[in-house]
Formats: C-alpha cells, structure tokens, sequence
C-alpha cells in the first residue's frame, strides 16, 4: 500500500518576513540617487545635482516620515508595520542604515568632486585658502551686504534660546568676556536672502587660467568677521549647524470647517514650525556645543548627525549655473508628438485653424493620442488642448484637476481666459498637496477672482488624479474630450519627470469623468465606472482581480504574465495577491522606481517576480500596467501607486488604454525599461540592490532610447 502524499503546508503569506520595511526601502532608493553622484559615467555638474537631490530627498524624509515616527514614538504606538517592526525599532533601523550614507556622501563631495570640480575651473574656497586681496573684498562685502543684515542672539538668563528656524544654517558661537572671563553662547543665522557662494570677480580668480568660476561658502565669510558682531569680545568657538523639524499638516477635516481656513492655519504653525527631528552639526564642534543644542532641542544622540565638510549639498544645485556645458548632459528639447506637429507648426494663434483645416480636437476625433513626456512636448499637447479649449468658440465648458502647478503656470492663465470668455470652467485645486500648499491656495483665490469654480478637494480624501475633460458643442451634439495622464499639470516638472497622457474623445471615458467631477465638486456616491479605475471605488478591487485573472490563466496552464511600472509598491494586498499569482505561476516584472516592500524571488513564495528600479536623468513618474489575459492583453495608465494611500484615501484615476497601435507603444516601452543594463538595479531577495553591466553587451540606457525614438 502506497504511502498519501503529505499535503503541503499553506504559507502565511502575511508572515513579516516576506515584507520590506517601507522607510528602509525608501533609504535604499535615496541611496540609488545618491549612486547617480558616485558614477563616474555621470557627468560632472550632474553629479553635483543628484547630491543636491539626495540632500532634499532627505530633508522631506525626516520633515514628514521621521516625524510621523518619532510622534509614535512619544505617544507610546506599538503597532507593527507589515515587516514586523514598532515605530522605535523602524527608527533606529533608519539611523544605523542612513549615516554611512551620509558620511559617504560628504567624503565623496569633499575628496573626489571637489578636486575634480578645481581641475575643471570651478573653484569652491574655503576662507582658509584666501591671500590678503581676496580676504579683503570679503571683508568689504561682508560690512556692505552681510552684517547689516545679522543679528546676533545672546542665550543668557535674560535672553532665552533663539528660536531656530526649519532647514536654516546658523552659527552656533562660543564667546569669552574679557573682563568677566565667562563663556557665553550664541547664534548667529546665516541669511537665506544672499547666495550660499559668494563668488569672487574675476580679477581676483585663483592664478589658473582655465578658472571660469571661484567662490567661498557664506558661512565662512560670516565666520571669520565674527569679531565685528561681538566687539571687545574673545571668540572661542564656532560651530555651523542645521536642524530638522517636524512639517507634516495635522488636518482634522470635517464638514463643518472651512478647508481653505484650515489649511492656512496649518500653514502658519508650520511657519512657526514643528518639534525638532535632526540636528545636522560640524563634526568639529566641541562636545560642550553639541551638548548644549542637544538639551534645547531634547535630543538624542540618534537625532544628531556630524558631517565633515559643507552643511546643506542641496545649495549645491546653484553651481549648475555654471557656464560648462561639456560637465552638463546634453539639452533636451521635447519634441513635438508626430500627429501635432502640422497643427503646432501652422497655427499661430490657437483661435484659428491650421492650413489643412485641422485643430486638436479634431486629432483626437481621428484616433485617441498617447503622449509620453519630457520625450514629447508637454507645450504643444497638454498646455495646447486646454489653451486651445480657452479660446476655442465651440467649448462649453472646462473640468479638470490641479494637484501640483508651476508658479507661472500657462495652463491657469488659460483657464482665466476660459472664464473671462464665457465658458463653465471648474477646477478642484487639491490644497492638501504637500510643500504645495501655500502655491496652490494663491492659485485658487486667481482662479475664483476670474470667474472660476474652485473646489478645495474632497474632505477626507486627497485628490491626486491627473484629469481633464472638455465639453464641447459640434453641430447638434455635445462631444465630450478628456485627458487622463499619469503626471501632474506642471510645465516645469514635465521636462524633467517622465509621464504619461491620454487624449480621446470616447463616449464612455467622457461619461466616466463627468461622474467623477460630480463626485468631487457635488454630493454623489458614485459606485461603478464603465472604463474608469476609480479609488477609493473600485481601483483596489479591479487590481486585485486583474491580478487574480491571471493567476487562474496560469493555473490552467495558460500564459500568466503581468508588467507592471510605478514609483512605489507597498501594499500588503496587492502584494499578497502577487505572491499567490507567482505561485500559480504568473511570471511578474516590477518596474518600481521607489520603495517597495516586495520581497521577489524567494523560492516557493516569489520565485517568477522580478523587480527592477530605474535611477536616471529624468525621474520615472509614469505609471503602467499591463495584464497577458491569456493573449487579449489589457494596459492601463494612471495617477495612482499600489500604496494604501493610493488605493485607500486618495481619488485616483487609472484609463485602459485600448487603441491596439496605443497599447503597443506602451508594451514597447516597458520592455525598452526591462531590457535597461546602465541605469537599472536589480532588487535581491535580501533588500540589496545590485546595479546591472552591459559588460559585453551593448548598454542599453532606456531614456536614451525613449528620446531617440521620439526623434525618429
């Protein structure tokens, strides 16, 4: 008698260990951008930016995820995250993880890009360095523009500690009275309103003829004309240090309180600024200064971070200004999508049609348009079909989205115009957009000044969706056109992240967005869509369906594959359904730029997932996702993120993309991202990412073949 087969025990696929901690893979995609300064194949001022970029990346993290931590913390939360960890464990983990990176960072700055800037003309001094004529115009310029400006703040019993400002430089300052002999401290804050580098005429370059620029940290000038801020005192000590604090709005939204009133309130405490999170100090700073600013601020020595060199790289972005352009990559001009360029090329005043009687409206009535930027110009698709909407006499009426805007935004000035002509325009201006907020509430009271409906967002949820529909009267029939794009309506941002959108004129994505802006600017529960994947409604459930639809393709032995492209991946549905999909045998390639809590290739659990995160010139930003379904593929472009946030308390709009030549394009660039070997990291089952060679191969760098392929 044979043995029964011993049935497998079912994994619990919520167990911690198959889970990413999400502030870990955060560091770990910093760390990916901060690579981009390290490569050599990285050009010069390039690499300068990607350390400013790291530099800003962190800021954000520690106003907004280290603060949410540390309130935790204090407010004794226990509750685990999906990798098993408490708020404290999460906390310490981000400290011992992050500061060889920044001592990494600062090291490279001071021992490898320094030099190399010196050999190329670019001389950042240090005061030390000066002869006497250079010292001298510092001096001059010092007592001109700088110290009518300080004010030094004394800390003694009748002065209490100054109030330090969120991301500002200061000096902290150890002075001895000469008569008293007693130590006294104080600070001195480096103004924000001058340059970071005083840059030196060109009369008094370092002898170096091929010198295009040379300057000094603003800090040092203030340092060393200390004596004339505390006359008849003995400086001791001085010390640069920079803190951290606590920026994230505390919304408590309910029907009864004015959004706008709210938001601004919040805004004025974030002015005045939050609890203390970091303490960035020169790493020779006496213990008795380091101290001292530890006990003001009630910090530990997990909040404090010695840094050897310059303070805040992020002032580094300025150099970039420097007139080199072989150290700089190449400029980029998008290029105007193939279908538009007669249009653009023939209409000099967008109230008139071309030369071959055609306008946008009637290019997109042809064939829907798949716009892929910066690749593709976001001014003669995106900004033309809403400018174009504005004078155009036939259009009734304008909805759209603005999350994140330009401060020169052509796009409101075109809605003003709409206003201003006659038509319906509604516009929700989500004022909950992070470190936007200010920007957006100006832009709102324009916009209602004009005329405009102006909806504040939804209470309760952020409205994140990137949409716009136009109403428009042709003959006897009412034609409606949408844009539904994965990136926000930012001109600036759209030459610089990659994104996606999608122009048509199809009956039911029209009717789909009308329901959704009677969502958003009315009262409405509105339940199902008939294209439109819609959160909170039904866009974590469509997902997860689609993902289980190929699993059951895989289960019959049919072909189960999926592609999907995104910023991050933290979920633990989705990512539980991804688990159950590779078990059954579904092979999955994840192209995520950011975190990703995914643990891929574990055997008996990942084994056909694969991650991938690009880290190049332009931030990936575009969101894919692509579905085999057994040969009748499916793709779908969107705002949303497969994150909580995303599904669960934003309003997000994903389309299917369904024009066969569309759908193809897009299946073309996501193999273009996987076959990448220059800018591509591989995501290892133990959280380490490893960055591919081409070695032999030829390197295949994806944007550059994007922009190529846009050029053809």
């Amino acid at each position: 008698m044979t043995r029964a087969r011993e049935a497998k025990p079912e994994l619990n696929l919520s167990d911690p260990q198959y889970y990413f901690n999400r502030e870990l893979s955060w560091l770990e995609f910093n760390h990916r951008v901060l690579h981009e300064a390290l490569d050599p194949r990285t050009p010069l001022l390039e690499r300068l930016k990607f350390l400013a970029i790291f530099s800003s990346n962190l800021d954000e993290f520690f106003m907004v995820r280290v603060a949410i931590l540390t309130q935790q913390v204090e407010a004794e939360v226990d509750k685990l995250t999906p990798d098993g960890k408490t708020p404290k464990q999460t906390l310490d983990a981000l400290s011992q993880r992050l500061r060889p990176m920044v001592t990494e960072q600062h090291r490279h700055f001071e021992h490898v890009l320094r030099p190399l800037l010196l050999e190329n003309g670019v001389h950042l001094l240090n005061y030390m360095d000066l002869n006497q004529e250079q010292r001298r115009y510092l001096q001059q310029f010092f007592e001109q523009r700088v110290f009518p400006i300080l004010t030094p703040l004394a800390v003694d019993p009748a002065h209490p500690f100054p109030y330090i400002s969120n991301l500002s430089l200061n000096l902290a300052v150890l002075v001895k009275d000469p008569i008293t002999h007693k130590e006294l401290f104080a600070r001195v804050k480096v103004p924000n309103s001058l340059p970071r580098f005083v840059t030196l005429p060109s009369d008094l370059h370092p002898p170096d003829r091929t010198c295009v620029w040379a300057g000094v940290p603003l800090e040092q000038v203030i340092a060393h004309n200390l004596e004339l801020l505390f006359p008849g005192m003995n400086i001791q000590e001085y010390s640069l240090f920079r803190i951290t604090r606590d920026a994230d709005l505390e919304l408590e939204e309910d029907l009864t309180h004015d959004l706008l009133l709210v938001i601004q309130q919040e805004l004025r405490k974030r002015r005045m600024g939050g609890a203390v999170v970091r303490l960035e100090i020169e790493a020779s700073a006496s213990k008795a200064v380091r101290d001292r600013l530890m006990q003001e601020k009630e910090l530990t020595d997990r909040d404090v971070y010695d840094v050897e060199g310059l303070l805040n790289l992020k002032d580094l972005m300025s150099l970039l200004a420097v007139p080199l352009p072989d150290l700089k990559d190449e400029p980029w001009t998008p290029v105007v999508p193939a279908r538009l360029r007669q249009l653009t090329e023939t209409t000099a005043d967008v109230t008139l049609p071309s030369e071959t009687g055609e306008d946008i409206f009637t290019i997109i009535r042809q064939q829907d348009l798949l716009v892929h930027h910066p690749y593709e110009s976001f001014t003669a698709s995106v900004e033309h079909f809403i400018t174009h909407s504005a004078h155009d006499l036939d259009v009734l009426a304008i909805k759209m989205t603005l999350y994140r805007t330009s401060g020169d935004s052509p796009i409101v000035k075109a809605l003003i115009t709409a206003a201003e002509n006659g038509k319906q325009v509604a516009v929700l201006i989500e004022l909950k957009a992070r470190f936007d907020e200010e920007n957006n509430i100006n832009w709102a009271r324009r916009l209602e000044e004009a005329g405009v409906n102006v909806i504040y967002g939804v209470v309760g949820l952020k409205t994140h969706t990137k949409v716009v529909l136009i109403v428009r009267q042709e003959g006897d029939d009412i034609r409606r056109y949408v844009h539904i794009g994965t990136g926000n309506y930012n001109s600036k941002t759209a030459k610089l992240y990659t994104d996606l959108g999608l122009f048509s004129c199809k009956e039911d994505l029209g009717a789909d967005l009308t329901d959704l802006f009677n969502f958003l600017t009315g009262y409405s529960r509105q339940q199902s869509y008939r294209k439109l994947l819609v959160a909170p409604v039904n866009l974590r459930d469509r997902m997860i369906a689609l993902i289980r639809r190929e699993a059951e393709h895989a289960s019959r032995g049919d072909r189960g594959r999926i592609i999907a492209k995104m910023n991050s991946l933290v979920d633990p549905k989705i990512i539980k359904a991804l688990y159950e999909a590779s078990q059954a045998g579904v092979e999955i390639d994840l192209i995520i730029r950011g975190m990703c809590c995914l643990r891929p290739s574990v055997p008996g659990v990942s084994d056909r997932i694969r991650v991938v995160s690009i880290v190049g010139r332009f931030l990936e930003h575009s969101r894919i996702f692509h579905f085999h379904n057994n040969g009748e593929e499916e793709v779908f472009i969107g705002s949303a993120d497969w994150m909580p946030r995303n599904l669960d308390r934003r309003v997000e709009a994903i389309t299917p993309v369904e024009e066969p030549s569309l759908a193809a394009k897009l299946r073309a660039i996501l193999d273009i991202f996987l076959a990448d070997n220059r800018h591509a990291w591989d995501l290892q089952p133990d959280g380490a990412y490893t960055q591919r060679h081409p070695h032999a191969a030829p390197e295949r760098d994806a944007q550059i073949e994007l922009a190529q392929q846009a050029q053809q």
